[in-house]
């Protein structure tokens, strides 16, 4: 652990020393391992053959990761706000984010030239893809950590990370459209009450795309560029992935678009599923000028599970995240106003596959957290009749967004 100390005024005393150790700070590589597990996958298809490519990486995040999560607990331990400072100017925090990258595409080289060279069905190849899809996915998590930094090099170290999932468009839609609608009715990236995960993925996805775009057309506009300009970060981010994908056609031939294109697609889907959970039926009240209130803890779900914080960069510390943008991983807090997780991450996407379950275990928590008062909620527009019924509700003009 490693112990951080400034001298901070308390009233009219003399300053004194505040001490906080970080207990996971040798343990943030760990996220690493993600990319790595990729060696995992392939030492299972030596042993136990080509299936491997298809079964491994999913078992290592759907039942290793969520039984680590469940063995080791959670963990609610704040920096005190007088250290933050110090701890946000320790480089060794981003380093881990930067290191992330060289393997990402490391892993993706090594796997387009596995599964080219050796005699493999391109069913088998598409499996790899779904699997690899995982660890594309959670890149996507990288892109949102560096995403959010004002440091230019960290800005385009997040396009890099977006470039596989053919994503791009994420750092636009998610940092001047989701934080902005953030849980309202308006946001194609906040879930609804009673919304499943496979009508909020289409919604969320086209939402996304045409939000983005239409974001960095009027900025375009304001600045006197060209829509289709290089300047265009919906233009250049996805530039970058026509690189990517066109550069590793002409290496490793079009047969490694078996691969490619469901590792892009499922990687992409695994980001929507994390932000089916993120804010599923929270909602920003309106104020009396008809203006939504400020962002608080309480419109974001919240889990302080401590495998998945420490692979996922803490991104379960998501309500200190939306009111505080620019903090950096390490520096995220709990806070008990929010509303929390009954898992980590990794469970919870499991949960969302099954809409009964999910929605047997998720609703009720909805509804706690407005008190009983449904209406307070962000409800999925075709089945609000339904949801208010079934609550013995009648209609507020307070909880519509």
């Amino acid at each position: 652990m490693s112990t951080y100390s400034v001298e901070a005024p308390v009233g009219e005393k003399l300053p004194q020393i505040v001490e906080w150790k970080d207990g996971k700070k040798w343990a943030w590589p760990l996220a690493l391992l993600i990319p790595s597990a990729a060696f995992v996958v392939w030492a299972a298809v030596k042993l136990w053959g080509p299936l491997m490519w298809v079964v491994v990486a999913p078992v290592l995040i759907y039942v290793v990761l969520p039984v680590i999560d469940a063995v080791i607990g959670t963990d609610r331990n704040n920096p005190p706000e007088a250290l933050v400072p110090n701890l946000e100017r320790d480089r060794y925090y981003r380093y881990v984010t930067y290191a992330w990258l060289p393997l990402q595409y490391g892993v993706l080289i090594w796997a387009c030239w596995i599964l080219t060279t050796h005699h493999l069905s391109h069913w088998i190849i598409a499996g790899a893809g779904l699997s690899f899809g995982i660890i594309s996915g959670i890149s996507i998590n990288t892109a949102h950590e560096l995403g959010h930094k004002s440091d230019s090099l960290e800005r385009w170290l997040s396009k890099i990370a977006l470039a596989e999932t053919f994503y791009g468009h994420f750092y636009v839609e998610h940092n001047r459209g989701h934080h902005v609608r953030v849980a309202t009715p308006e946001d194609p990236a906040s879930a609804r009450l009673g919304e499943s995960l496979w009508s909020f993925i289409p919604r969320s996805v086209v939402g996304s795309f045409r939000s983005a775009w239409e974001l960095e057309k009027k900025r375009m506009n304001r600045k006197g560029h060209r829509t289709f300009s290089i300047y265009n970060d919906f233009v250049n981010s996805w530039a970058i992935s026509v690189v990517l994908f066109g550069s590793l056609i002409a290496i490793f031939g079009p047969k490694i678009l078996f691969f490619l294109v469901p590792e892009a697609i499922f990687g992409f889907c695994l980001l929507e599923t994390v932000n089916y959970i993120e804010h599923y039926g929270l909602l920003r009240q309106k104020r009396p000028d008809g203006r939504y209130e400020p962002v608080t803890p309480r419109e974001s779900w919240n889990s302080n599970n401590v495998a998945t914080n420490v692979v996922l960069f803490q991104l379960q510390r998501h309500s200190d995240h939306h009111a505080n943008p620019t903090r950096r991983y390490q520096s995220l807090r709990h806070f008990d106003e929010s509303p929390q997780l009954p898992s980590g991450y990794a469970t919870m996407i499991l949960l969302a596959y099954f809409t009964p379950l999910w929605r047997k275990i998720m609703d009720p928590k909805v509804l706690a957290h407005y008190d009983g008062d449904v209406t307070l909620a962000n409800i999925h527009g075709p089945k609000r009749e339904k949801i208010l019924a079934k609550y013995g509700a009648v209609e507020s003009s307070k909880g519509r967004g």
